[in-house]
């Protein structure tokens, strides 16, 4: 359990699969697992929508191998070993299941711990995901291909630093991130398929992977709930690269993810 207190939320460390995770637990209820997008940490994903949801449910954030404050391992990056690192996580705070709510890259992470660990899930929220590579546009992969570190959004440099002032590990981190997409496997049908859980896509109509894409992968999950939302990139939950500065709380998809979670399907 967690061994730390801020005034607001417990905090905590716990060791999974040779990495030191780091975690940070609000509110009480039915768990709720949040886990951020690539590059991102804690608050740059959900800093803003954190408090709304822990009003009802006892919200567990996550920070995955080499961001933010959880250490690194001498592998790559994958989804696979993601989920299974959240999936020890959970076993390590002795919660047997959850909904787990991703967001990007964290959105195919909960989708792989619904493939790889379907007794942990209740219900799946993936949000802005790309599973396929003919889901996005051409140039979304000329530039994952060609960018570099200081093509980098400052704020995810900003947030990465706030909780971890270490450079070399700033750069660690985009290196594995950057190399983890520019070898991108697709989920194959087959996986996507055989998920069981009831499982809500969420897109922006300016997101990286297109409507079009969005649809056909909602169509190969069996019990599957689409909303496509105006904005970009992670704008409906308040992600900090497409923050509205004079944004408003009651503009963020929580309502409606809430809803989700409340239906008896």
């Amino acid at each position: 359990m967690p061994n730390n207190k801020s005034k607001n939320f417990l905090y905590g460390y716990s060791y999974v699969n040779g990495i030191k995770m780091y975690y940070e637990i609000y509110g009480k209820g039915k768990p709720l697992i949040l886990i951020h997008g690539g590059c991102s940490t804690i608050q740059s994903s959900f800093g803003r929508i954190i408090s709304l949801f822990s009003k009802n449910r006892q919200i567990i954030c996550v920070e995955l191998q080499a961001h933010g404050r959880t250490s690194d391992r001498h592998t790559p990056l994958s989804f696979e070993q993601d989920a299974d690192d959240v999936a020890n996580l959970l076993k390590n705070l002795k919660i047997n299941k959850a909904d787990l709510l991703g967001f990007s890259n964290g959105g195919n992470t909960v989708l792989q711990i619904a493939i790889r660990h379907p007794e942990i899930c209740n219900k799946i929220i993936a949000g802005s995901v790309l599973l396929k590579q003919n889901g996005a546009f051409p140039h979304f992969w000329e530039f994952i291909n060609n960018g570099t570190f200081e093509q980098m959004p400052k704020e995810y440099k900003e947030a990465f630093l706030k909780v971890n002032p270490n450079n070399t590990k700033l750069k660690n981190m985009y290196k594995k991130c950057a190399d983890r997409m520019s070898n991108f496997n697709d989920f194959s049908d087959e996986q996507l398929q055989s998920i069981k859980a009831s499982v809500l896509l969420i897109n922006g109509d300016k997101d990286v992977a297109t409507n079009e894409h969005i649809t056909a992968i909602a169509k190969l999950i069996s019990n599957c709930r689409l909303a496509i939302i105006p904005g970009g990139h992670g704008e409906y939950i308040g992600e900090i690269t497409t923050l509205n500065p004079n944004f408003k709380t009651s503009e963020f998809v929580v309502p409606l993810i809430e809803k989700f979670l409340d239906l008896d399907l």
